[in-house]
């Protein structure tokens, strides 16, 4: 009999204070390090995830200061979580503004037990719109990041990557993703009510453990986890609306493939959607004469 593929997750709904320099960057930094270790020293956990720039302010005020606090991949951020990894022997997925050769990106990057670097994703799709202002700051990634962590297969995707169900389809199909880590800095602007919907509708159609996880404070909060399937017995965890709010979550792949097996959408689909047509389209008036229809 093969043992149980069980994952811990400690979901990190943390508050982020303004940083406008380097040393408010690193300050934060230090003080969610202390937090998670105290966290993880009461209770262990297999993968610590972040939200969305957790090194950093989401704000026009921070972002004007990217030449000063956007990284490099070996630079405070990963110097932190690295550490916390390897002392509580943990996988930690975070996010910070990562310097490149080709721009600054908002980047999640992933470190092991060991701390060593497993990998880093840099957002695909930036927003532009509410309290969004990413095209006037940051550099689109092309790639994907899939790591495992206890026999599950997980990705990072970031904030705004949600809207795109072509995106999250891609990572389960074609690379067999269990865990979908979707970091967000969600503002309660006025797309802010429509967030939950595309979690949920992206766990089931997909059939997928989900985690939306949202910055804390008085504009954020609200993050969500959702399951493979989800009905009346079973809804998705919601954290607080506002609050701090470190979750720990255990899952069961087994919860995955009894979701598959019952209800068996991914299965039935078709492998192209790219199908003949039949169009029936009324004949349209010529401009010149509109009593007369086009030949």
């Amino acid at each position: 009999m093969t043992s149980p593929e069980i994952l811990t997750l400690l979901a990190c709904q943390i508050d982020i204070p303004p940083t406008t320099s380097a040393a408010a960057r690193d300050r934060h930094l230090a003080q969610s390090h202390a937090k998670l270790r105290t966290r993880l020293s009461a209770q262990h956990a297999d993968l610590v995830v972040l939200p969305e720039l957790s090194s950093i302010d989401y704000s026009r005020a921070a972002f004007d200061r990217l030449d000063e606090i956007a990284e490099p991949l070996d630079g405070a951020s990963f110097r932190t979580w690295a550490a916390l990894a390897a002392e509580f022997g943990v996988h930690v997925c975070y996010s910070f503004a990562r310097r490149g050769a080709t721009g600054v990106h908002i980047t999640v990057a992933v470190v092991s037990p060991e701390g060593t670097l497993v990998g880093f994703y840099d957002k695909l799709h930036l927003c532009q719109y509410g309290a969004s202002m990413e095209k006037d700051y940051f550099s689109a990634g092309n790639g994907v990041l899939v790591f495992t962590v206890k026999g599950f297969t997980c990705a990072p995707i970031i904030c705004y990557d949600i809207r795109f169900p072509e995106f999250s389809r891609s990572l389960v199909l074609d690379h067999g993703v269990d865990l979908i880590l979707h970091c967000g800095a969600y503002f309660r602007d006025p797309s802010f009510p429509t967030w939950h919907a595309f979690a949920t509708t992206r766990a089931i159609e997909n059939q997928v453990f989900f985690l939306s996880l949202n910055r804390a404070g008085q504009d954020y909060g609200n993050s969500l986890f959702c399951y493979p399937w989800m009905d009346q017995t079973r809804g998705p965890q919601a954290f607080a609306a506002h609050e701090e709010d470190l979750r720990r979550i255990t899952i069961d792949k087994q919860q995955m493939r009894d979701a598959r097996s019952t209800y068996t959408f991914l299965k039935d689909r078709r492998q192209s959607y790219d199908l003949p047509c039949q169009s029936i389209i009324p004949p349209r008036k010529t401009q010149d004469h509109p009593g007369e229809t086009a030949p």
